[in-house]
């Protein structure tokens, strides 16, 4: 499904990676590790066609990411949760799912919202949201936005601990509907070791 090709990544004159290839299939994750500043997020921009490599490939059905049909899908989660301060929770949730090109009713948001056990605060400015609840937002969006891969960036900072399993529990389903997962993380994300591989950026 998704395939890197020989990659290679710069940020201004330092190298960030070289020669990175991987392939992942349907129903499988790869955890991105590394520290701060060895390119994790750059891979992932890379491999949602918002970057390009200095060298190598991103191929998704055997074909370019860069291809517009190719993107439409991936659902890119970023480090930020893109939240607009002065609308619900309800609300920002309706506008994410609506950038992405789909339609929600009510009924559909308040059930996403109650799945990531944000049903008592849908009406609640995000402003006075704790940032664990503000990422849940962003969870519930991809319950909602049909993608086949997800690529997340730090997906379970300021998650605590029913967070990060509710975010594992949404990675796993996704990948026994036979999606792709990439995160790039510091924190562990327990995911069924048959699904899972991983790639340490140094």
């Amino acid at each position: 499904m998704l395939q890197a090709i020989d990659l290679c990544a710069r940020r201004g004159f330092s190298r960030l990676f070289t020669g990175l290839s991987f392939r992942l299939e349907p129903g499988q994750a790869l955890l991105v590790t590394g520290a701060n500043g060895t390119g994790k997020t750059t891979l992932l921009r890379i491999l949602a066609g918002l970057s390009q490599p200095t060298e190598g490939q991103v191929q998704w059905k055997g074909a370019p990411i860069t291809q517009l049909e190719s993107r439409r899908d991936i659902a890119f989660a970023g480090h930020l949760p893109a939240l607009k301060d002065e609308l619900t929770a309800e609300e920002n949730l309706a506008s994410l799912v609506e950038l992405a090109g789909e339609k929600p009713d009510p009924k559909s948001l308040r059930a996403a919202l109650a799945s990531v056990a944000l049903e008592a605060q849908r009406v609640l400015p995000a402003r006075v949201l704790s940032q664990g609840q503000r990422r849940r937002i962003n969870l519930a969006r991809l319950t909602l936005v049909r993608r086949a891969l997800w690529l997340l960036d730090e997906p379970v900072t300021a998650l605590d601990t029913a967070g990060v399993a509710l975010m594992a529990g949404l990675v796993t389903h996704h990948l026994e509907q036979g999606g792709c997962v990439v995160a790039a993380t510091h924190q562990a994300l327990v995911l069924p070791p048959e699904r899972m591989r991983s790639l340490a950026l140094a």
